[in-house]
């Protein structure tokens, strides 16, 4: 999952930023409304954490801005704000949850998890293509009942793929689910954690289609 964290306090960002990571999740990260906007303008990403109290400009603006040239990207608010009028004002501008700080991280992978599952419309939390089954609240994959060991990295590979059976998803996107601003990407990682997949999953459960992408389920057709 590719995260966008707006947030101007640095101790909070950091710890945000590193319970992402660790989860497999990459994560950038902006600390000024500004610098939000032009991101938003020009980037794509599976999730937007946004504060509202902002230098330069406010996170509300920032979320109404985006629904107006219709953003849908799921937002969950982080925020000191907790008076009522405050939580129905982000609720009412189109906030997909709203979280008061503080908070714990524990709370906040729970929600990203349930926005996450809103979006793709799953009432279940786990996803199952075949035998393989992946619970995003337990961070758990089974095959065939069994339990599956994997990396972080491999398990953000997979989640992506599962996540849209069917959909072939180019090595371009998978990287954008590995690797925020800053982290060196290596050139055959893609490729290196879908060979760990297969070992570990069986040969034929992600599938390619030479010079496209990987895919897992069966193949969209095109209409």
């Amino acid at each position: 999952m590719r995260v966008l964290l707006v947030e101007d306090d640095r101790m909070i960002g950091e710890s945000i930023r590193a319970a992402l990571k660790q989860d497999g999740s990459a994560v950038d990260w902006v600390r000024d409304g500004r610098s939000a906007e032009s991101t938003l303008a020009t980037e794509q990403f599976d999730l937007v954490l946004l504060d509202l109290g902002l230098p330069q400009r406010d996170g509300l603006e920032i979320l109404r801005a985006m629904r107006l040239r219709h953003d849908q990207t799921p937002v969950i608010v982080l925020t000191a704000r907790d008076a009522l009028q405050d939580r129905v004002a982000g609720l009412d501008a189109g906030a997909d949850d709203y979280l008061v700080k503080p908070f714990e991280l524990e709370e906040l992978a729970a929600r990203i998890r349930a926005v996450t599952r809103r979006k793709a419309g799953r009432a279940e939390p786990a996803i199952e293509v075949g035998d393989v089954r992946l619970d995003p609240s337990m961070r758990q994959v089974t095959r065939g009942g069994e339990p599956v060991v994997l990396s972080a990295r491999e398990y953000a590979v997979l989640e992506a793929l599962m996540s849209r059976p069917g959909a072939i998803l180019s090595r371009a996107q998978l990287e954008d689910r590995l690797y925020g601003w800053g982290d060196a990407i290596e050139s055959n990682a893609v490729s290196v954690y879908v060979h760990q997949l297969r070992r570990k999953l069986g040969s034929d459960f992600i599938r390619n289609v030479r010079g496209v992408g990987y895919y897992v389920g069966r193949p969209e057709v095109s209409r």
